[in-house]
């Protein structure tokens, strides 16, 4: 869960391997793996020291005093000692996250999920606590007390019978005589070679090794977290709030020293709305400062960089309003805003909320360039990630390894499309300029409609020859692309409905007869 570090070995030269950088976008999945590991053995784990916690007490022995964790028979110990205080409200912790990291109190509570799940420093405190009781403990002396000895002392006292081999080495510590119908004890005696012990068997504390395992990781996040936290401690000035159709927010903003790639996205914390709640949003535009663009849009100003590196860039994000966060969010922006489309300069800034900004962090769409065919499916709101492709692309596309991209997107209304139906008409007049017109290849489902819709806008004639009514036949898809791209490697990205990501899973891991390989990318906020 180190996104830092995911992002710098996933943006680093070290990772070369697509392969090996598709696993780093399964962090969250292992995360999650963990987690299912760290309950199953913990029930098997709690489940075996009560066992034990009841022998304890049942079967309390004056003989192993040093041994036995109870102080008399049927004590109970469960809450007397630290590894059972401990672990009970380990317990009790692991419990709390497990149950509000379900899917139903995410999506209806997201508030609950946050705070329970920030319990895991706790858990981990706790942990290392846990072992510092003694109860488990290990012989110390085993050369002058090896296992299975013989206790002269100790048979003496209990008036325990020995057999004659005993007697004649040992004439004054025989209490009766042994049964002569009796074979003589193989532990005792074999070959003449007798186990005799020469002191009590002494017994210690295993030393906490806990911590050992523990403190590397923790550490690591922990310096992580300081990081983020030094990196995102100032505020980012927002420059415009846009409304747009479907209850969708666009936001754009300026930070110093921001550089970002196509796909990544960011967490907003807004302390107004929430002082611990923050969540992620995909960047939709960035512009970047340097020699590699050719303009840059610079608080609100555009002005041609050619030679000069400036230290701030504009980028910005859409977000879905569909959750309470989201709406005391909007409800604040939208209160400082007359819902009007211009970027202000910095001195004629509205007042907006603070907003502080973390991140870019890697996602699997920053690929996407990096294959010579891509095929991108968006499902509604989930079409954020590629826009900012798509704006990367309408700067220049000759510099990237991608020479054609299938764009598929999904919306259940004709009014979600004009999100950024200017940026397709745009890239797609941009390119059949360019004598490129099969560069990209733009399909637009309309799933939910009572009849023949168009976008809006003389502007948008080149979309409305795109707009599809229904689902998409996804299976002749992937066929007609494997037969028009035969015996390549194309990269499938999906962002959108659960259901949409398994069916596209499923054809990408099936065989064709073009030999054409489709591999699978899906985003996956971790």
């Amino acid at each position: 869960m180190c996104r830092v570090l995911l992002a710098f070995l996933r943006g680093s030269q070290k990772v070369a391997s697509k392969k090996t950088r598709r696993l780093l976008d399964k962090s969250k999945t292992f995360h999650v793996t963990c987690g299912v590991t760290i309950c199953i053995f913990s029930v098997l784990h709690v489940a075996a020291h009560l066992v034990n916690a009841l022998n304890f007490s049942e079967n309390y022995n004056e003989e192993f005093v040093t041994l036995n964790a109870a102080n008399y028979r049927g004590e109970v110990i469960m809450f007397l000692l630290v590894p059972g205080l401990t672990g009970v409200i380990m317990v009790l912790v692991l419990f709390l996250m497990c149950t509000a990291s379900t899917y139903a109190i995410r999506v209806s509570n997201y508030d609950i999920f946050w705070y329970t799940h920030n319990l895991f420093f706790v858990f981990y405190m706790l942990l290392m606590l846990h072992v510092s009781g003694g109860v488990l403990k290990y012989q110390t002396n085993l050369e002058e007390h090896p296992p299975g000895c013989f206790n002269p002392n100790k048979t003496l006292r209990q008036n325990v019978t020995v057999p004659k081999a005993f007697e004649e080495l040992f004439p004054d510590y025989t209490a009766e005589p042994f049964p002569e119908d009796l074979a003589v004890p193989e532990p005792f005696v074999q070959n003449s070679f007798m186990r005799v012990c020469s002191a009590e068997p002494k017994f210690q504390s295993h030393f906490p090794e806990t911590w050992l395992w523990i403190s590397g990781p923790l550490c690591l996040y922990c310096v992580e977290r300081l990081y983020r936290y030094i990196r995102s401690n100032k505020p980012v000035t927002i420059t415009s709030v846009i409304s747009h159709p479907s209850n969708v927010l666009e936001v754009r903003m300026v930070k110093d020293d921001f550089e970002a790639r196509p796909g990544q996205y960011v967490i907003l914390h807004c302390p107004r709305v929430s002082a611990l709640e923050s969540h992620p949003f995909t960047l939709t535009m960035v512009r970047k400062s340097g020699l590699q663009c050719s303009w840059l849009t610079l608080a609100g100003w555009s002005m041609e960089t050619g030679s000069l590196h400036y230290t701030k860039a504009t980028f910005g994000v859409h977000l879905k309003v569909v959750g309470d966060w989201t709406e005391r969010f909007r409800d604040l922006l939208l209160l400082h805003s007359n819902q009007d489309t211009e970027i202000l300069p910095i001195f004629q800034q509205r007042r907006y909320p603070k907003l502080y900004v973390d991140g870019p962090f890697g996602s699997p769409f920053e690929e996407s360039l990096n294959y010579e065919v891509s095929l991108c499916v968006a499902g509604g709101i989930g079409v954020t990630p590629f826009a900012s492709v798509l704006n990367t692309l309408l700067d220049g596309w000759k510099c990237y390894k991608l020479r054609r991209l299938y764009f598929i997107w999904v919306c259940r209304d004709i009014e979600s499309f004009r999100w950024f139906a200017d940026l397709l008409c745009t890239l797609h007049n941009k390119l059949w300029q360019e004598n490129r017109p099969d560069y990209i290849n733009i399909q637009l489902y309309l799933s939910q409609t009572d009849g023949i819709q168009k976008i809006i806008g003389e502007k948008y004639q080149a979309l409305n020859s795109r707009l599809l009514i229904g689902r998409p036949r996804w299976k002749l898809l992937f066929d007609d692309i494997a037969k028009c791209n035969r015996r390549k490697t194309i990269g499938v990205f999906c962002c959108g409905p659960n259901k949409i990501s398994k069916i596209l899973h499923k054809l990408s891991n099936s065989s064709n007869s073009y030999g054409t390989r489709f591999e699978y990318n899906k985003e996956s906020f971790s």
